[in-house]
């Protein structure tokens, strides 16, 4: 062992002037062990891969090695000799001799996990240091393409990536794991009011037939402009943030039992026009009346005591317009990381822009459909999203949504867990009135306005984990509020007990 560790202290660092961390010892042993027992590469793949081998020549044995074992051949000094006879690092070593050595010095097996793990953390200190050195070069380099917000969010990406490398590459989970969890998941659900699995959206009719929103989700609400997507979002933002509990969960961790903290990216309206709606909602004033200042001195106290009741509300908005969709990924990952994050809504999907540019529209919704499911698996969150409907819906007679309506249907239907359409049919009554002379067609249009004034439906037209339907609502267009249906024949929620 030590004839090994002489012949590799004259190696690679001699480029660098100061070292970066490695241990070459371990890769030696983590090698010799796996050309003496080649079931020993299995235990530590999901680990250790050929770049995080600090030394090169390492990295060639290890590469080598791996492809023979991933078909099922022998890798030992013998059957890699002839693929590194010619590598002029290992000549340097020896020659194929240097395999023989590594093999006669190999530890046991039990301790090949530890020194995979070992190798694996310096390699990620060393790109630390890498990514340290590149985000100063990068700052010290001033041109007009690079600002330095930019490189804010850059350097916040590839440290991000660089957290989570080895999180995603899970591999097989047992059926007994996978199991312990649906149960773990079904225990939380009867045991919370209204045994939901998922964050309560406040509005019952709705979370019965969606169970809550429910974690990794992606859920698209759609639907044609005035239909009220953006206060059904917003309605449903401030009735998770309102509720927001925090507490001990099952498994001792500390997070929301109830409620949840919201991002709301919002591409289409600012931050204040988000906040107005959400303060008619809450201080029951027509939003005009608040946008004009409009109020008598009830409805202004009102409002102003809704305002300081929402202060600590955990509602966080960013009304950057025009976001691409890894800019976004990356500020939904820094509040996860620094306020919490259980429900992330974005106002709307077709204002999203792709990383890059792509060949069709097609592909580059495509490509934020597929971003924004990553972001909702790997926060492990619900991500709702709002998506415009194409216009055919208006030459239809019956103007209810359906799937092949959402504007480049393919991917946004195929990456989502629920597709939701919101629909007031009021709103087209209210532009089919009859002139004020036909008294028969006036009479007729005045009983069907009664019918469908101050209802709204959610057409739930794709849902993985439940049923599809339609659920009613109550609208106030007043207060852009969306509200439980009351029905003659069910008790008021104060009743009944």
């Amino acid at each position: 062992m030590n004839e090994v560790r002489a012949i590799r202290d004259a190696a690679p660092d001699a480029a660098e002037p100061d070292s970066l961390p490695h241990n070459i010892e371990a890769e030696q042993q983590l090698l010799g062990a796996i050309l003496t027992n080649n079931d020993i590469y299995d235990r530590i793949a999901s680990t250790v891969r050929a770049e995080h081998f600090f030394d090169p020549v390492h990295r060639r044995i290890f590469e080598i090695a791996a492809a023979k074992i991933q078909k099922n051949a022998l890798a030992s000094p013998v059957t890699l000799k002839g693929y590194l006879e010619d590598d002029p690092g290992l000549k340097e070593l020896g020659g194929p001799a240097y395999l023989a050595r590594l093999a006669g010095a190999a530890i046991s097996a039990f301790a090949a996990r530890d020194y995979a793990q070992m190798i694996y953390d310096l390699a990620i200190r060393r790109q630390l240091i890498r990514l340290g050195r590149e985000i100063s070069a990068r700052a010290a380099t001033v041109s007009v393409d690079s600002d330095p917000d930019s490189q804010i969010v850059a350097a916040e990406q590839d440290l991000y990536a660089l957290a989570e490398k080895g999180q995603s590459e899970k591999g097989f989970v047992s059926f007994l794991k996978a199991v312990t969890e649906a149960v773990n998941v079904a225990n939380a659900a009867y045991q919370r009011d209204g045994g939901l699995a998922g964050v309560s959206t406040g509005l019952a009719d709705l979370d019965k037939k969606l169970g809550g929103l429910h974690r990794s989700d992606l859920l698209i609400l759609a639907g044609r402009p005035s239909m009220g997507k953006t206060s059904l979002a917003t309605n449903i933002a401030f009735n998770v943030a309102k509720a927001y509990r925090r507490g001990r969960l099952p498994d001792g961790s500390e997070g929301a039992v109830g409620g949840g903290v919201v991002g709301f990216f919002s591409l289409e309206m600012s931050s204040e026009q988000l906040a107005a709606r959400i303060l008619s909602e809450a201080a029951e004033v027509p939003s005009e009346q608040i946008r004009k200042g409009d109020m008598t001195e009830g409805e202004f106290r009102r409002f102003v005591e809704a305002a300081k009741s929402l202060e600590s509300c955990p509602l966080y908005i960013d009304d950057t317009p025009a976001l691409p969709i890894s800019q976004l990924a990356a500020r939904a990952r820094r509040l996860k990381r620094t306020h919490g994050l259980d429900v992330l809504i974005i106002d709307y999907l077709q204002l999203v822009r792709p990383a890059s540019a792509k060949d069709s529209r097609v592909n580059e919704v495509s490509e934020i459909t597929q971003g924004l499911k990553a972001i909702a698996k790997e926060l492990d969150i619900p991500v709702i999203a709002l998506s415009q409907l194409s216009r055919q819906v208006e030459s239809r007679d019956d103007k209810r949504p359906q799937l092949s309506d959402l504007r480049e249907s393919g991917s946004i239907e195929q990456d989502a867990d629920v597709v939701m359409f919101v629909f007031r049919e009021e709103y087209y009554r209210e532009r089919e009135k009859p002139g004020d002379h036909d008294l028969e067609a006036m009479a007729k249009w005045q009983q069907i306005m009664e019918q469908v004034h101050g209802k709204a439906e959610v057409i739930i037209g794709k849902q993985r984990h439940g049923p599809i339907g339609t659920v009613e609502l109550a609208f106030e267009g007043r207060f852009t509020r969306f509200s439980n249906l009351e029905r003659h024949w069910e008790p008021r929620g104060d009743e009944g007990f």
